[in-house]
């Protein structure tokens, strides 16, 4: 038996436990009995990286983690899919069939009724096993200054930095600020959004930060800081900026301001978006010639930008050639304002704060909400901005709970922390929709209920403008194996039996709304035109590719799927897991956090993952960037994607490339330069469909909920982190 030999409390724990049950399983079985020390690390890595435990017995625990609040993480846990060395952390290698199809049941039942009943019978099952047994509670952990901190937050859930209430609800008994001894996670709370923000940190950006122009609930472009406008021939922007809008810090917004703004997207090395201003909105500028990597290379000479102050109030932006989405692009928060000089990461500024000390504790803004705190992994809290030139808030603030596992999310909407919430796909069942009305933004209207606690709440449900999908490391896997997935692949089962038609099957990478032709030419290219099977899962074709490529059953090859932390692409992974394992593929899957994921996708470290993109504007262009092979390289400082599409990995990636040079030759807001940017973009999706550099999966359906005390109208395509909540009002809650 092994114990854990460098694990503080819990080591003198269980080695005052060992010699006792060594001396009752000996009398009582009549074998040798051996206890081992062993590392934690060891331990750990053992019962994910091995399909043999090395144990006979070995302690093991479970902590009071928030996502062990509902049954769901315990139970899948045990699952068959979960043991073996996929890296899940089956501790017992447990595999029963039995077992695992009441786990996974459980999560996708109709009631709580049914769900309690497949749950005992999990429970049932497990214990005739006769897997674990139970030895004692956890301790809590953790210590306190009781003459600083009143701990009213601890409660069940322990001085633990796993229970978010102690940093919440608990008081100093002094003037001094709570401390904790914990790693902090910094989230950057900037204007540069960058591809790793994730949807809730555009949410919170969009509260703090205003650009020129945005998109109301109704998707209807708006001014936001402009008081007017005007597009000169596609390649001249002129806007006249409120003369009565201000920062957070009581400084007026001035048109230097963005000069400032765009020379730091620009020219600072803490943006990822410099390709939004010189290439995809084509702004003028010089360039100067470094040596990068031995190479001579032509990149931004610094100050040259063809954005200029007229004055305070007029700002000019000269493009290099007509662009038609020049507005849709401004309207992204990226491009808002910042104080002239507040961060000293560009030529001829020396600062008042750092980039860092501007992320994460002091971000100035100009939007109707200002920052309040930010406690990364826990929560965010902004508040109204009393002096915000446009409709003042109606809350006096929005808190943003930072909750990543799925039952805990529900659990905490369920209680009623939250006012407007979405439900998890477990947890959601789609006979209680009633839907009332379709608006002409496609929102559809209605209630949905009854909730777990009795309520019904509203409902509304748009199909955003954004695809999911997995994409491959093309250095790491080839070609063959790519198409072999693809083939596998059944993106119609997965929207129905996993995502509960929560969205709809994708088989183009640009969505439907925007797609050349419509929805109706998307439609009639996947059903006629995909060559993987629509709605069809073809192994058979899947076997012959492979076998064409010299692979079989002795010859097998063995990849690695990391998925972030969700439970329905875990879900989609263990089918697709299945389903591979006929077709001489044997995928592994690990989850990794959201932010782990992608940092391991930039450098390149990845071979298969899950990812999504939700649009930044409404244009094909902005989705099949990730899709242009240069921008795709993991040898970048930025790469958009991760996929390392080059001609020796991808027949069609010239055929890419040259595509999307295509878009950019023809950015003009003519019927002559659509026709031509049409024409390229299916060119594009063909490249894509040639190599499988990105397997498009589905096309979320955005479905928001909220109480009845709420005063809310729900967001169209582009989805709620676009909008502002200023116009959100409340009522007396129950």
């Amino acid at each position: 038996m092994h114990y854990w030999s460098d694990y503080g409390g819990f080591t003198q724990i269980q080695e005052n436990m060992a010699p006792t049950m060594k001396r009752n399983i000996e009398d009582a079985v009549g074998v040798p009995f051996e206890v081992v020390p062993l590392e934690f690390s060891t331990s750990v890595s053992q019962i994910s990286g091995n399909d043999q435990r090395p144990d006979h017995i070995a302690f093991w625990w479970h902590t009071n983690t928030p996502d062990r609040l509902d049954p769901q993480e315990l139970l899948r846990r045990y699952s068959a899919d979960f043991a073996g060395a996929n890296g899940l952390g089956n501790p017992m290698n447990y595999a029963d069939c039995e077992y695992s199809n009441f786990a996974v049941d459980q999560a996708r039942a109709g009631s709580q009724e049914e769900r309690n009943e497949l749950i005992n019978e999990a429970q049932r099952v497990i214990s005739e096993s006769g897997v674990f047994g139970n030895l004692t509670p956890n301790p809590i952990i953790g210590t306190y200054r009781e003459d600083q901190v009143a701990l009213d937050g601890a409660g069940n859930g322990g001085v633990a930095r796993t229970n978010p209430n102690v940093f919440i609800k608990s008081e100093t008994k002094g003037p001094d600020p709570l401390v904790v001894g914990i790693d902090p996670v910094m989230t950057q709370t900037t204007n540069f959004n960058t591809v790793s923000q994730g949807v809730s940190l555009a949410f919170w950006n969009t509260q703090i930060h205003s650009p020129l122009v945005g998109y109301d609930e109704n998707y209807e472009k708006v001014n936001l800081l402009a008081e007017s406008y005007e597009v000169i021939d596609a390649q001249e922007v002129r806007a006249t900026i409120r003369d009565d809008a201000t920062f957070h810090n009581g400084d007026t917004v001035t048109a230097s301001d963005f000069v400032y703004a765009f020379e730091r997207l620009t020219a600072s090395d803490n943006s990822s978006r410099a390709y939004f201003v010189l290439d995809s909105l084509g702004v003028t500028h010089e360039t100067t010639t470094e040596t990068v990597d031995g190479e001579e290379q032509e990149v931004y000479e610094p100050g040259t930008l063809g954005v200029t102050a007229v004055d305070e109030t007029t700002l000019e932006i000269q493009l290099d050639a007509p662009f038609a989405s020049t507005l849709e692009m401004l309207a992204y928060s990226s491009f808002s304002p910042v104080p002239e000089g507040m961060i000293g990461d560009i030529e001829g500024y020396d600062g008042e704060v750092s980039q860092g000390e501007f992320s994460s504790s002091s971000p100035v803004g100009n939007g109707p909400f200002e920052f309040d705190t930010w406690d990364s992994g826990t929560e965010a809290r902004v508040s109204a901005y009393d002096d915000y030139y446009g409709e003042s808030p109606n809350v006096d603030g929005v808190h943003f709970a930072v909750i990543e596992n799925d039952s805990a999310n529900y659990n905490y909407a369920m209680n009623r922390n939250a006012d407007i919430f979405e439900l998890p796909t477990a947890q959601y069942d789609p006979g209680k929709v009633s839907v009332e009305e379709e608006d002409d933004q496609g929102r559809q209207n209605g209630t949905y209920g009854e909730l777990r606690n009795g309520a019904t709440a509203n409902y509304s449900g748009v199909s955003n403008i954004g695809v999911f999908y997995l994409g491959f490391n093309m250095a790491s896997v080839p070609k063959p194996v790519r198409q072999a997935v693809a083939y596998a692949m059944n993106q119609h089962t997965v929207v129905e039996q996993v995502f509960k038609q929560r969205g709809e099957p994708a088989y183009n990478f640009t969505p439907k709304s925007i797609f050349p032709g419509g929805a109706q030419n998307y439609n009639d290219r996947a059903e006629n035109e995909y060559p993987y099977g629509y709605d069809d899962s073809r192994l058979g074709e899947a076997r012959s590719v492979m076998e064409e490529a010299g692979y079989g059953e002795n010859e097998r090859v063995a990849i690695e799927l990391t998925i972030y932390e969700s439970g329905v692409w875990s879900e989609t992974a263990s089918i697709l897991r299945d389903q591979l394992e006929s077709v001489y593929i044997d995928l592994e899957v690990n989850q990794a956090p959201f932010n782990t994921l992608l940092e391991r996708g930039r450098n390149g470290e990845l071979e298969m993952y899950s990812l999504g993109w939700v649009a930044d504007w409404p244009a094909p262009d902005n989705f099949l960037q990730l899709l242009n092979p240069p921008q795709t390289d993991t040898s970048l400082d930025f790469p958009i994607s991760y996929v390392n599409w080059q001609p020796e990995n991808g027949d069609a990636a010239q055929q890419a490339e040259e595509a999307y040079q295509s878009i950019a030759d023809n950015p003009a807001p003519t019927e002559e330069a659509q026709a031509a940017r049409n024409e390229a973009y299916v060119e594009l999706e063909n490249a894509n469909w040639e190599d499988v550099a990105m397997l498009p999966v589905y096309h979320e359906l955005t479905e928001l909920f909220w109480y009845g005390h709420v005063d809310f109208t729900p967001p169209a395509g582009m989805g709620p982190s676009r909008q502002k909540m200023n116009t959100v009002s409340l009522g007396e809650r129950e």
